[in-house]
């Protein structure tokens, strides 16, 4: 009877349900699978947030302005007063190297953004009506491709202006064509596919199946392009930067500050390798990142997994 009892109060007892999961928790267990899986690619993204947070943040990071100079404490070396030392004119190393990544970011983003919108017009388009229109314009790509690339960013910047905005439209137009390439690969097998018909059966227009099926099947190719191509893009602009070409003083760019420390490399190596290292791991971040996203989201890389 105790026995009959005791059941009676078990199934009388209201059952405790798994509490859900937050969003936070959620997020947080995605990102230690993801740092789990894609050691390197965990690494490069704190390097890449690392770098937003600069360029987000200078005024407050950086312990001087990136104009600020100091004759008297002119090349001093690395140290607790000045982190990375100071250059010729006294202007500390490290403030200019945090307003030199805001430079970075916005040339970078703003090129890859142009770039990603050129190349998702052109490759869908491209392989989504195929025929003459994909042989003429693909012929139009090879012909623009074929122009050297920093030539040719140096030749429109020296009749347009050395302007931030030139700059970003340059190389974005001049990555677009390259990218476009990537995204008409993809584009062409998703149209190929069975339920394209289908939709097409059905009654869709071609605007309508461009923007509601083959655009979001290649997202993926568009977004992992576009993680790798951020760090070209800065290797670039750093390039330009070095021939001079890049943005005016007074605006720090990592690239003229290796130009400014070629006179004093011997004495003072210190001017040189730490822009040549914010270079080096912000190009090395974004591969990585872009690495890992390709083998998250590429599902025969998951299945070999």
């Amino acid at each position: 009877m105790m026995a009959n009892q005791a059941a009676s109060e078990v199934l009388a007892a209201p059952v405790l349900e798994p509490r859900p999961r937050g969003a936070g928790s959620r997020y947080l267990h995605r990102a230690a699978r993801f740092a789990r899986k894609q050691p390197l690619g965990a690494f490069g993204t704190v390097i890449v947030l690392v770098l937003v947070v600069l360029a987000a943040l200078p005024g407050v990071l950086a312990p001087q302005k990136y104009d600020e100079f100091d004759v008297t404490a002119r090349l001093q070396g690395p140290g607790a007063g000045h982190l990375f030392g100071t250059d010729q004119l006294g202007r500390d190393q490290f403030s200019r190297i945090v307003y030199g990544a805001r430079t970075s970011v916005i040339i970078g983003f703003g090129a890859v953004l142009i770039a990603g919108l050129v190349a998702t017009i052109a490759g869908v388009t491209s392989a989504y009506f195929g025929g003459w229109f994909d042989t003429i314009f693909q012929r139009l790509i090879d012909v623009w491709m074929a122009f050297p690339g920093l030539i040719f960013v140096v030749f429109i910047v020296s009749i347009f202006g050395n302007g931030r905005m030139t700059i970003i439209t340059t190389l974005g137009l001049l990555f677009g064509a390259g990218s476009s390439r990537v995204v008409r690969s993809s584009a062409l097998t998703v149209r190929s596919m069975s339920y394209i018909e289908a939709v097409r059966a059905t009654g869709a227009n071609d605007l309508r199946i461009i923007l509601r099926h083959v655009i979001p099947n290649v997202t993926p190719i568009i977004i992992v392009n576009a993680s790798v191509q951020v760090g070209a893009v800065i290797l670039t602009e750093s390039s330009l930067s070095f021939l001079g070409f890049g943005t005016p003083p007074p605006f720090p760019s990592w690239g003229r500050m290796l130009q400014e420390a070629q006179s004093q490399m011997q004495q003072h190596p210190y001017l040189a390798l730490f822009p040549g290292a914010a270079i080096a791991l912000t190009v090395y971040g974004f591969n990585m990142l872009g690495d890992a996203l390709r083998d998250s989201w590429d599902p025969r890389l998951r299945t070999r997994a």
